[in-house]
């Protein structure tokens, strides 16, 4: 089997201007001159993919899109196909962040069509899958990813393909996280269910502090990273925790 390299992503939500962007953008690259043993992926607002792109471009830093349409083009407002996101720069996109499962409404359906859509496009999906805190506390959680990645994945998944990643609901933004206990067996469950080679995540407010301990659990390949992300220093250390 081959060695699965751990992937540090930074999801900036809807935060950043330009400026803002591209001191951030240019502070990461920065840090990543150093020596360093993981990938490193940014995920910026859509508005800022030109000017993020551009401050990364000849460093080993990649850039991602938040989220994608499932049609390659077409009359909808406001949405941005895998295949804009592929032109603009991106490797990858994620897909299925509960921010996007809870507020817009998107099912399972919706996720692997946009999956498929990551895919035609040529990029990397990461599927984002996790349990609300009622059902953490009901019991449910295992039952809820599991049924989130049988509707979520398409066939074909690859670990050329395909990142999973693991972000209980109720911990993202919150300053809370599972147990350590908690997220090994998630991650041994998804493991179970995905291809073997296939990268899979934890996000849910990883930071500088909690990062060494997450990634040094078996079946964690990485962070998907939310606030921290927007610090270049936080984000970095968080790299380093991969050490």
């Amino acid at each position: 089997m081959a060695e699965r390299k751990r992937l540090v992503a930074g999801n900036w939500k809807m935060n950043g201007l330009r400026a803002d962007a591209l001191a951030l953008a240019r502070n990461v690259v920065a840090r990543a001159r150093q020596p360093h043993r993981c990938e490193l992926l940014v995920c910026p607002p859509a508005t800022l993919l030109a000017v993020v792109g551009e401050a990364l471009a000849g460093s080993d830093v990649a850039l991602g899109g938040q989220d994608c349409h499932a049609e390659p083009k077409g009359a909808f407002t406001g949405c941005i196909s895998a295949e804009m996101l592929k032109d603009a720069g991106c490797s990858h996109a994620i897909v299925g962040h509960s921010e996007r499962r809870h507020t817009c409404g998107e099912t399972d359906a919706d996720v692997r069509a946009k999956t498929l859509a990551g895919w035609r496009a040529g990029l990397i999906a990461i599927v984002c899958v996790g349990e609300i805190r009622a059902e953490r506390e009901g019991g449910r959680a295992m039952s809820v990813v599991e049924a989130q990645i049988a509707g979520s994945l398409p066939d074909g998944a690859t670990s050329q393909n395909l990142i999973v990643a693991y972000e209980p609901v109720w911990a993202i933004g919150t300053g809370l996280t599972p147990t350590m206990a908690d997220i090994a067996e998630m991650h041994a469950a998804i493991r179970a269910r995905v291809p073997l080679d296939a990268r899979i995540l934890y996000g849910g407010s990883v930071n500088p502090k909690n990062a060494g301990e997450i990634l040094a659990l078996e079946d964690v390949d990485g962070a998907l990273v939310g606030g921290a992300s927007l610090k270049a220093d936080d984000f970095w250390a968080i790299a380093q925790a991969c050490e």
